[in-house]
């Protein structure tokens, strides 16, 4: 009999779920007038979600839409838990926007270390700041805001050697890396570790020796709740027969979890929405995991897994469970 469980430590992070909720809030004003939110960028990378507080009045603008407008005197604009470059204030405000700056306290710290290291270097006349994470992003465009856009960007390990090797990364330079909030801790150690080797090597010195020369600063930028859900989504890989993994395709953080998913268990599969997932996926006696990305909600992870057990035609628990919460909501 298959037999199903929901990842406790799944759904929205705290920057989200502040975001989301501060949008509800101004949404759902009870002074009797319609309300319109404009949100510039998803709030959270999950169809189902966005299609839920669009029924509530939030619209959402890409970058083109924002720099096509030229009067919003009146309306209100979200800045989103991944924050955004220090132009897009100012943009916004010239606008005639009011701002909801929903930008996550991690985000913002990270944005203001990087702020710091980048003033710092200006005064001495030389350095390079390194950002590990997804070229476009939104959080990371913000970052390389703080820079006046002279932050370097790297994706990955071949990116980054790659970059040494073309010149675009410096060797001999004072150098400090940053990490997008989301982004692999165990890969961030490795990227950090292999440029500290490359650095050394540069300076003919052993990397002991190089440590004590102060040419890298490598800063702990992930978040600790993002961290953390790394280990444990590892051992709840492992415990299960099968894994499926619910996060929108476009989720930065989505694809580092379930690539993270796939490493510990073959068995896992991607989707956006229950009707996606195959009966054929499933075998008679497994025990199915259900998790997600910091952007995917609890009632989607809940769906999903009452679809699974439905398509495998055993119901009457799990019919039962959510019956009671369907009627505590009431």
């Amino acid at each position: 009999m298959i037999t199903v469980d929901i990842d406790k430590n799944s759904g929205f992070c705290a920057g989200v779920i502040r975001a989301i909720g501060k949008a509800e809030e101004f949404l759902n004003d009870k002074d009797g007038s319609p309300k319109r939110l404009y949100s510039l960028g998803a709030i959270v990378h999950n169809d189902s979600e966005l299609e839920r507080l669009q029924k509530q009045g939030l619209v959402t603008i890409d970058n083109e839409d924002f720099e096509e407008m030229v009067n919003a005197e009146g309306e209100v604009l979200l800045i989103r838990a991944h924050g955004e470059p220090p132009q897009t204030y100012t943009r916004a405000e010239s606008l005639g926007f009011s701002i909801i700056d929903c930008t996550c306290p991690v985000v913002l710290k990270l944005q203001q270390r990087i702020k710091e290291a980048y003033m710092a270097q200006a005064k001495e006349g030389s350095g390079q700041i390194i950002i590990f994470g997804k070229i476009g992003h939104a959080e990371v465009l913000g970052l390389i805001g703080q820079t006046d856009g002279t932050a370097i960007v790297v994706e990955d390990m071949r990116m980054m050697e790659q970059a040494v090797k073309e010149g675009s990364i410096r060797l001999d330079v004072s150098t400090e890396v940053f990490s997008q909030t989301t982004k692999s801790p165990a890969e961030y150690r490795s990227l950090c570790s292999r440029l500290e080797e490359m650095m050394a090597r540069h300076n003919e010195l052993s990397v002991e020796r190089f440590k004590g020369k102060n040419l890298l600063k490598v800063h702990d930028t992930i978040c600790s709740q993002v961290a953390t859900r790394h280990e444990r989504l590892s051992k709840f890989a492992l415990e299960h027969d099968l894994i499926v993994f619910v996060a929108g395709k476009a989720s930065s953080n989505g694809k580092v979890l379930c690539d993270l998913c796939k490493s510990m268990n073959i068995r896992t599969y991607h989707i956006d929405s229950p009707s996606e997932i195959k009966r054929e996926w499933f075998r008679a006696d497994d025990k199915v995991g259900v998790c997600g990305a910091t952007s995917t909600p609890k009632w989607l992870l809940e769906e999903t897994a009452r679809h699974i057990l439905e398509l495998n035609r055993y119901v009457p628990e799990w019919e039962k469970t959510f019956g009671e919460k369907d009627a505590d909501n009431q």
